[in-house]
C-alpha cells in the first residue's frame, strides 16, 4: 500500500511537473501572439509590397469602355454582376455571371483571373462594387475594375431605381464654408487579432472577413450622418476632395479635409490619424471613391464607412453649378444599351 501511494505521488508530482511546462509553453505562445503588431506586419506589405490603393491605377471602368470591349474583345473581359439573384433575372448585361457579394471572392478564385484583361463588378450603383474590386485589388487581382455607376450607366430601367431616385439637395442648407478642422493626432494603428504572423495570412483571412461581413457594414446614409443616429453622435468625417473644392463648394459640418493629392493613408502622411475608437466616415463626390479607400482601411482594421451617394444624394445642384467632375447628369452618363433577362 505504501509502495502504491508513493508511486502515486510520483506520478501527480510528474503530471505536475508537465502541467507547468505546457502552462509555460501556451503563454509563450499567448505572448509572441500579442506582441506581433499584425496591423503594421499588414500596412508594410501593402506599402512596401502591394500598395494597390495608392498605386493601382483606375479602380473604374465606363459603360462605354466595357461595352466596346465586349464589342471587341469579348473573351477578354470577364463580369460578375453582384446584385441579387431577382434583380439580374429581371436585367443584366449580356455575358455576364451572377454571384452575391458574399460568394465573390470564392467565385473569382476559380476562374482563371489572369487570363482576363477586366474582370468586371456589377452593382446597382457602383458602390458595392468599388469596395469589392477595393479588396481583390488587395487579393492581387489588379484586373479587378467596377463598373462606373454601377449598372445603372447601362440602362434607364436601372437608373430608375438607383441613381435617378437618390439625386437630391436635401442637406444644400447644411453645408458650411468652414475652415478644415485640425486632424487628429497621430495615434496607434488598429489592433487585428488574426492569429496570423505573416503578410499573406493575415491579408487572407481580412479579406474572407470582409467579403463575409458583406457591404452592409460599410454603408452611412445621409441622415445618419447629419443627425447622428449613430454612436451618440460620434464619428469622426472625413472629406476626400481637393482643398480648392472642400473651400469653394463647402463640406458637411465638422468634416476634417484629406485631400487625396496628399495620399492621406499612408503611413508618412496622415493614416495614424484616422480614429482608431469611432467609424471614420467618408465622402467624396458619388461614393464609390469613398466605398474602394473604405475596403483599404477595413484591411488594416479601421471601422472605416462609406457615405452612400456621396454629395450627389445631398448637394447635387451645387455640384452642378460648380460643373464638378463625377456629377451624375442622366444625359450624359446613362448609356441605354440593351440588356437580357433571366437566369
Amino acid at each position: 500500500m505504501k509502495y502504491l501511494n508513493k508511486k502515486n505521488v510520483i506520478l501527480a508530482c510528474l503530471f505536475w511537473i508537465f502541467g507547468l511546462f505546457t502552462l509555460a509553453g501556451y503563454a509563450y505562445t499567448a505572448q509572441q501572439t500579442a506582441d506581433v503588431n499584425e496591423a503594421s506586419i499588414l500596412l508594410d506589405f501593402f506599402e512596401n509590397e502591394r500598395d494597390y490603393f495608392h498605386e493601382g491605377g483606375s479602380f473604374v471602368i465606363t459603360a462605354q469602355n466595357l461595352r466596346l470591349n465586349v464589342l471587341t474583345k469579348p473573351k477578354a473581359q470577364y463580369l460578375i454582376d453582384i446584385r441579387s439573384p431577382e434583380a439580374f433575372a429581371k436585367g443584366h448585361i449580356p455575358g455576364s455571371h451572377h454571384t452575391e457579394f458574399q460568394n465573390l471572392y470564392e467565385h473569382v478564385q476559380q476562374i482563371d483571373a489572369p487570363s482576363y484583361e477586366n474582370i468586371v463588378i456589377i452593382c446597382f450603383a457602383g458602390q458595392a462594387s468599388a469596395y469589392a474590386v477595393s479588396l481583390l485589388r488587395a487579393a492581387g487581382y489588379s484586373n479587378a475594375v467596377s463598373l462606373k455607376w454601377g449598372i445603372s450607366s447601362w440602362s434607364t430601367t436601372f437608373a430608375q431605381d438607383s441613381w435617378l431616385r437618390n439625386l437630391s439637395n436635401v442637406r444644400a442648407n447644411e453645408f458650411v464654408h468652414t475652415p478644415s478642422p485640425p486632424k487628429n493626432p497621430a495615434g496607434q494603428l488598429p489592433l487585428l487579432n488574426t492569429g496570423k504572423t505573416k503578410p499573406e495570412e493575415i491579408l487572407e483571412a481580412r479579406i474572407q472577413k470582409l467579403f463575409f461581413d458583406g457591404f452592409q457594414p460599410v454603408m452611412v446614409g445621409e441622415c445618419c450622418v447629419f443627425n447622428h443616429w449613430y454612436c451618440d453622435g460620434k464619428f469622426y468625417v472625413i472629406n476626400y476632395w481637393p482643398v480648392e473644392l472642400y473651400e469653394k463648394i463647402g463640406h458637411i459640418p465638422g468634416a476634417v479635409n484629406y485631400p487625396p493629392a496628399e495620399k492621406p493613408f499612408k503611413s508618412d502622411t496622415h493614416l495614424l490619424t484616422l480614429s482608431t475608437k469611432i467609424p471614420n466616415v467618408l465622402y467624396c463626390y458619388t461614393g464609390q471613391t469613398s466605398a474602394y479607400a473604405s475596403g483599404y482601411l477595413r484591411l488594416l482594421g479601421y471601422d472605416a464607412r462609406s457615405l452612400l451617394f456621396g454629395t450627389n444624394g445631398i448637394v447635387y445642384d451645387v455640384m452642378l453649378e460648380n460643373k464638378v467632375n463625377n456629377t451624375f447628369t442622366p444625359e450624359k452618363e446613362i448609356m441605354d444599351y440593351d440588356y437580357v433577362s433571366g437566369k
